[in-house]
């Protein structure tokens, strides 16, 4: 008989969660109100970002409405990475600014600080790395740079929900970070985002942005868009909210597990001092990748993800002839293994026996 299918991903909705949206329709108040305010409040304490967090209504809302309220704009450059979901260079490129990609680093698959160095121009107005897959980037020498060339720094924190470095939580470093609380991510509102916010002036700026460029009905201050979150989704987050930190733990568990028994590819790792919170578990396989997750699927009946076979730099709205060693080098390696709270022991054990013999067979 078959083993049943392993999905890479599986977004965990509960009864908890059903309730909060009967309540937020029995009340009558759908669109953002009273929830929403409650879980921006909630989130921030939550995850001790010490700072305002607004909610939206998709995190590359909330990447290109914090580039807004940081004045990027036609003529600036913002310094991002290539490997990473083509939101992070969407959302620079919305404002009129052009996204300029610098390389990878591939023991944490985030922004390389020489690489990023190299490509400040006159233009360059802001860095904005990605905290890939769970990981933080190098902040302290990013920080750095920033300060050195007086640029602005921001934070793509999609797949990082509670991730840190040396104590400062992934979200507490830059003039705005974004978090995606898209279903598959380790918390979900349904949809959404969350951006939090250095200071009351951005943050301000955030909301007028979200709602038509008003704060009082009708009062228009700037041009604004409707990205506004709602009740609905927002209970939903709430309630996860409640849960994260035991997923957040499964998810280390399980990655410690694999690391400590996988063979034959190179398992990810932990820089000093940093927080994984393992949005994915993603290893380099150095021979043939796709291959190996064919394999998986077809023999072993376990799904993969690949993320991101495809570099922003080569995308046909971003075309750039820039050499991007690294990030070329995991855009062909680089294989999600599924690291999800639902897996059991006996998924884990499969997954490891499956990936080993597949490796040591060249598969």
């Amino acid at each position: 008989m078959t083993e049943a299918f392993i999905p890479p991903a599986k977004p965990i909705i509960g009864d908890e969660e059903r309730a909060a949206v009967d309540r937020v329709l029995r009340s009558g108040m759908i669109a953002q109100g009273p929830e929403v305010a409650a879980f921006e409040q909630e989130f921030a304490e939550h995850f001790k970002l010490g700072r305002a967090c607004v909610a939206v209504n998709s995190g590359t809302s909330g990447l290109h409405l914090g580039l807004l309220s940081n004045g990027i704009g036609a003529g600036d450059e913002v310094i991002v990475p290539s490997f990473t979901f083509a939101a992070t260079a969407n959302s620079v490129a919305l404002t009129g600014a052009t996204p300029v990609f610098a390389d990878i680093a591939l023991d944490d698959f985030t922004l390389d600080p020489a690489s990023v160095e190299a490509s400040i121009t006159e233009r360059t107005k802001a860095i904005m790395p990605v905290h890939l897959y769970g990981h933080p980037a190098k902040m302290e020498q990013l920080c750095a740079i920033a300060d050195k060339h007086g640029l602005l720094l921001f934070e793509d924190a999609a797949q990082a929900h509670g991730a840190s470095l040396h104590g400062t939580p992934v979200g507490a470093f830059g003039a705005f970070a974004m978090f995606s609380l898209y279903p598959t991510k380790n918390m979900t509102s349904g949809e959404g985002g969350m951006v939090s916010c250095a200071d009351e002036t951005i943050a301000r700026n955030v909301r007028l942005y979200r709602n038509q460029g008003m704060l009082q009905q009708y009062h228009n201050e700037v041009v604004g868009l409707n990205n506004r979150m709602t009740d609905i989704h927002a209970a939903i987050g709430r309630v996860q909210l409640t849960k994260v930190d035991a997923w957040t733990k499964t998810r280390q568990d399980n990655a410690a597990f694999l690391s400590a028994n996988l063979e034959g590819v190179i398992v990810p790792a932990v820089a000093e001092g940093a927080v994984h919170v393992y949005h994915q578990y993603t290893v380099r396989v150095a021979e043939d990748r796709d291959g190996l997750a064919k394999a998986l699927k077809e023999e072993y009946n376990i799904g993969s993800g690949m993320f991101y076979p495809v570099p922003n730099h080569r995308l046909k709205p971003f075309q750039s002839p820039v050499e991007l060693p690294g990030t070329e080098q995991a855009a062909r390696e680089c294989l999600s293994l599924p690291v999800h709270p639902s897996l059991s022991q006996g998924d884990l054990e499969r997954i490891v026996a499956a990936v080993t013999a597949l490796a040591k067979a060249g598969a």
